[in-house]
């Protein structure tokens, strides 16, 4: 215990002194996970609404199918995105494995069924004459979705953040796609899992305190943003 408790007053004095390795893995995560979530964001929130709005065969399929992978296996994502960006994969010549840009768009994929399913969800909580009053006077159709898209943000937000909560704790496609490279790739939840194999127990925790500190502060906007 007093060895656990020496290691913990450790790591507090690598976050208060800013260790530069310890601030750069940070900003890298924060990086990463944020570009994932403006990605997968632009995307999923209008086709959201799209499939929201528009009635085709195979939509209860569909939104049973997304809300299925809202518990996709990150692994299963690192083994897609490394199929795919190897060197005999179909995207292999992109040459973009191990690198940043794999980890993103690995947590892109990770994401978009969260961000699919919670923004079904919100405008599903949206009353429909507003689309109806909208399209009355004079909107066009892009313009009644969005009408309704804004009635909704508040929860919509709230899908936005719980996808960067998602993407900035994820580790295992990181490992497979990223590789874990020390200075360009490594992150909070791949450095944390190389530090305690390592018996590093003092970087381990003063990564892990940091990333707990994102996950409540990321859980304490969405509460007020709910409320609100």
């Amino acid at each position: 215990m007093g060895e656990l408790w020496i290691a913990l007053l450790k790591a507090f004095e690598l976050i208060l002194k800013r260790d530069p390795e310890v601030m750069q893995i940070t900003l890298r995560s924060l990086r990463i996970a944020a570009t994932s979530t403006c990605i997968a964001s632009l995307v999923c929130i209008p086709v959201g609404g799209l499939i929201h709005f528009y009635s085709f065969p195979g939509k209860r399929i569909l939104i049973n199918i997304i809300q299925t992978l809202y518990s996709l296996p990150t692994v299963c994502v690192g083994l897609l995105v490394f199929v795919l960006f190897s060197r005999s994969g179909p995207f292999g010549g992109l040459g973009i494995l191990f690198t940043p840009t794999a980890i993103v768009i690995g947590e892109v994929i990770l994401i978009t069924p969260i961000l699919l399913g919670l923004t079904l969800s919100a405008l599903s909580g949206v009353n429909i004459s507003i689309r109806d009053n909208a399209l009355s006077l004079g909107a066009t159709e892009f313009q009644a979705i969005w009408t309704v898209i804004r009635e909704a943000r508040f929860s919509v937000v709230a899908a936005v953040i719980m996808g960067f909560g998602r993407a900035i704790s994820e580790v295992g496609s990181a490992i497979m796609i990223g590789g874990n490279i020390k200075g360009f790739t490594r992150v909070l939840t791949t450095a944390i899992s190389l530090e305690i194999q390592r018996g590093e127990l003092e970087f381990a925790l003063a990564l892990g305190i940091i990333l707990i500190l994102l996950s409540l502060v990321v859980n304490i906007i969405m509460n007020m943003i709910q409320q609100r």
